[in-house]
């Protein structure tokens, strides 16, 4: 059974991507970024994708998605990026999962579990200020990692927070201070072979944060990380690996006057016909679209939403266009010569494209395209 609204999911256009920031970052590696289902898009399809693109490795969040991962058959090596609760950190073992460290009390987590030369990558907080060790006790959390029969480390990094604004001097700040942390590892004789600190933007606007490897998240999907970088990735001429759709289910006409959805907060100037789409908040369209504007595809024009978005279903104003049941709508991708992109709806809400194309629900199916 399929609904009159569906996800389109490119496995193709996220190879493309992938291809293009491999050849960009070049000698580093790429890993993929894959949690959160693939930033939406999939997280099975994605890791596919990326690793015939050329990726060398693959980013998850928790555990169960690597778990996931594993289970679908991918083999590529995956790091799980933040430290895990006890019982998921023997999980993660038992995959051959690797796993983050900036505490002693992970470590000994995977003391616990039996892990036996278990690679670990250790992470730096550098100023992000949400997880990692503190730079100054890097050298003795290498220094117990490399002790423990249990672990064995393989890589070390940090988070930028300012990436994706290039001209902001914190992220060379940053760099710096990892950079420091990097010269005490190799003077202790602890220097790990893989070294990342760039996201997406770090990868794409500041070549000296690339290191041996680099995180590509939203880039692969073919979405920018945000307006600062927008020009440096219009280079790579990505794609957008995720279109949203939907049928007309029903159509009517109002008079001058009229108001419609929840809080009639829409009033009709002049008689229109209305379109509704089986499509809601409840599968990944913000509620508040139609206060900034929010517009969708019918017949390669764009028509805008009135009233609120509801958890089900929302309706869009076609004017005195013929519109009929069953019409093909694109709300977020290209039909004509029109498109909508995650960034337009990202922009009208004020908010980032990662929040639009992460929040598209589980309820709706992804059609690989």
């Amino acid at each position: 059974m399929s609904r009159w609204a569906w996800a389109e999911v490119s496995a193709s256009a996220i190879e493309h991507n992938v291809r293009a920031l491999v050849r960009d970052v070049a000698p580093a590696a790429l890993w993929a970024v894959v949690k959160a289902n693939g930033y939406g898009h999939g997280a099975v399809l994605a890791a596919r994708a990326a690793e015939a693109g050329g990726a060398s490795g693959l980013y998850v969040a928790l555990v169960q998605e690597g778990v996931e991962l594993r289970a679908a058959g991918v083999t590529l090596p995956i790091l799980v990026l933040s430290e895990q609760p006890a019982d998921q950190v023997a999980l993660g073992v038992q995959h051959g999962l690797q796993l983050t460290v900036y505490s002693e009390a992970q470590l000994q987590h995977i003391v616990d579990a039996g892990g036996r030369d278990h690679p670990v990558h250790l992470k730096i907080d550098t100023g992000m200020r949400r997880v990692g060790a503190a730079p100054v006790d890097a050298v003795r959390l290498a220094r117990a990692i490399e002790d423990s029969p249990s672990a064995r480390l393989a890589g070390v990094f940090t988070h930028l927070a300012m990436a994706d604004e290039p001209d902001d001097p914190f992220t060379a700040a940053q760099l710096g201070r990892f950079h420091d942390v990097l010269d005490q590892l190799d003077a202790a004789g602890l220097r790990p072979p893989m070294v990342h600190a760039a996201n997406s933007a770090g990868a794409i606007a500041h070549p000296e944060a690339r290191h041996t490897m680099v995180r590509a998240g939203i880039a692969i999907y073919g979405i920018s990380p945000g307006p600062g970088v927008d020009q440096l990735v219009a280079r790579l001429a990505l794609r957008p690996a995720m279109s949203l759709h939907a049928r007309v289910s029903h159509v009517q006409r109002v008079a001058p006057g009229d108001r419609v959805s929840y809080g009639l907060r829409h009033t009709f100037a002049t008689a229109a016909t209305v379109a509704t789409l089986p499509i809601g908040y409840a599968d990944g369209v913000p509620r508040r679209l139609f206060a900034g504007g929010g517009e969708v595809l019918i017949g390669g024009r764009r028509r805008r939403i009135v009233g609120v978005v509801t958890m089900d279903q929302l309706m869009v104003d076609c004017g005195d266009d013929a519109v009929q049941v069953g019409d093909h709508a694109v709300l977020i991708g290209s039909q004509g010569d029109q498109t909508v992109t995650a960034t337009e709806w990202a922009d009208r809400l004020g908010t980032i494209g990662y929040e639009i194309v992460c929040g598209v629900s589980a309820r709706m199916e992804r059609r690989p395209v």
